[in-house]
């Protein structure tokens, strides 16, 4: 009896283990832009197996925002910035056009609080890391970050190290899509691989 029961508590465990991973999804699939959609006119393109941003000659924000919306998640990418670098990764966000609402984690150069958290057309800086986590940032090489969005609370990551934890009532009113951005100002150039969501039940 114990045998049985041993062996059918390590079976569900094991199913609730595999039931976990299969949450997890690519939102890019290496090959092309399928679940995303182009804001904007700047460049958006795949090439051996990395989504690229680029400014175009119009030098405006751009955006690459998935088809679907998220509200609790474990977001992951990593990131290669080329040139200026400038970017980020919104969440809870929504497009008219270039003029996004929502919630910024910064890409940025070194000096320039990658990590932190923007609000667009709301108010704008809510929280930057503390100046020395910017030795975290290897800028010309690649780069993991992690988004966690659960309720108020969202806390990112960059290379496995902590770089903020925020909590805001705001945010957890609200669900939105993920969207790449392309800053204004021309010279930008980031590649993107492994981007990969779980969303947290």
């Amino acid at each position: 009896m114990k045998k049985r029961w041993l062996t059918l508590a390590v079976f569900g465990l094991l199913s609730v283990s595999t039931a976990f991973a299969q949450k997890q999804q690519k939102l890019f699939n290496g090959k092309n832009l399928d679940g995303w959609k182009i804001h904007g006119t700047e460049k958006w393109y795949v090439e051996k197996g990395e989504l690229i941003c680029e400014s175009g000659p119009d030098k405006e924000y751009g955006y690459l925002a998935t088809d679907k919306t998220f509200k609790d998640f474990e977001l992951t990418v990593d990131f290669k910035q080329e040139a200026n670098g400038n970017s980020g990764v919104f969440f809870h966000s929504s497009l008219e056009g270039t003029k996004i609402s929502g919630w910024q984690a910064e890409v940025a150069p070194p000096g320039s609080n990658t990590g932190g958290i923007y609000e667009s057309y709301g108010r704008g800086w809510l929280i930057k890391p503390a100046a020395d986590k910017d030795k975290n940032l290897k800028m010309g090489e690649w780069n993991t970050m992690k988004v966690v969005v659960k309720g108020n609370n969202v806390t990112t990551y960059l290379n496995g190290a902590e770089m903020i934890t925020l909590d805001d009532e705001k945010i957890g009113a609200k669900e939105g899509q993920i969207a790449l951005q392309i800053h204004s100002g021309g010279g930008i150039k980031v590649r993107w691989k492994n981007i990969k969501i779980k969303e947290i039940k």
